[in-house]
């Protein structure tokens, strides 16, 4: 497994999701550029990208037009509150729980000024473990995020520090999982997240699905995101198959495992 440090590549970054982003910023673990094809490249279905990468951009996907009903479908439970930061928190001490947990730390949506950097604290603050939770990796996090938010600006041809330009977004939400390990104290799944990007108000906006691996433990009554348990996922998985980057509705969603996630009513 790879693990050159200071390797980041902005769009991989990105993709990989606020919380990927801010597990690479504390581990040294880098985001491999290339493991899903490049920026233009169509997705494979069913293809096995090199395993060195915990998350793969899949660009250019599109969904099928014949749909395959998802055999496996969840509605993730909601957190019990919000804390300060309005984010969703205690989830149920369960499988379910720990992924509804991940999902929402890897839900994100970068708009106006409101920026990576912005995000990634959002987040680590509300799901990261005691154990990773120091001033000290606040400002790993930070100073990695605002990196990645000078070049999201570039690339979407405003200064850095400014807002974006109106109607430009870049977002992230999960549409399906597949758990690795589960027990009462640890839950490692992969994640399946589509992705949209604007850059403008008439610009078209671009999506690709991408697949992350994160894990959670169970720390004083709810499910935290910890650098020690991704850690673990990692090396349980190298060298594995993993599963493909494909749409619900795509027949290689259900060959793959994945569990679609039905929209809470």
């Amino acid at each position: 497994m790879s693990r050159t440090r200071g390797a980041w590549n902005t769009k991989g970054t990105w993709i990989a999701g606020v919380a990927l982003a801010a597990v690479l910023a504390l581990t040294g673990y880098s985001l491999l550029s290339g493991d899903g094809g490049g920026e233009d490249a169509p997705a494979k279905v069913g293809s096995n990208p090199g395993a060195s990468s915990p998350a793969s951009p899949s660009p250019g996907y599109s969904t099928p037009q014949d749909w395959t009903e998802p055999e496996r479908w969840t509605a993730l439970p909601q957190g019990q509150r919000t804390d300060e930061r309005s984010n969703a928190v205690g989830f149920p001490h369960t499988a379910e729980g720990a992924v509804a947990m991940l999902a929402a730390a890897n839900s994100t949506r970068i708009e106006g000024e409101q920026g990576v950097a912005d995000e990634q604290l959002r987040m680590y603050h509300s799901y990261f473990g005691k154990g990773d939770q120091s001033p000290e990796n606040a400002k790993k996090i930070e100073l990695a995020a605002q990196q990645t938010d000078k070049d999201l600006a570039r690339e979407m041809g405003v200064s850095p520090g400014q807002p974006l330009p109106p109607g430009a977004y870049m977002r992230t939400h999960v549409v399906g999982y597949k758990i690795i390990k589960r027990s009462d104290g640890e839950v490692s799944v992969w994640l399946l997240s589509s992705v949209v990007q604007k850059n403008g108000e008439t610009v078209k906006e671009r999506g690709s699905y991408t697949r992350t691996l994160l894990a959670a433990q169970w720390q004083d009554g709810d499910w935290k995101l910890t650098t020690e348990a991704t850690k673990r996922a990692l090396q349980d998985t190298e060298g594995q198959n993993k599963p493909p980057m494909v749409a619900p509705g795509d027949a290689e969603f259900n060959a793959g495992g994945w569990t679609a996630i039905r929209a809470a009513s």
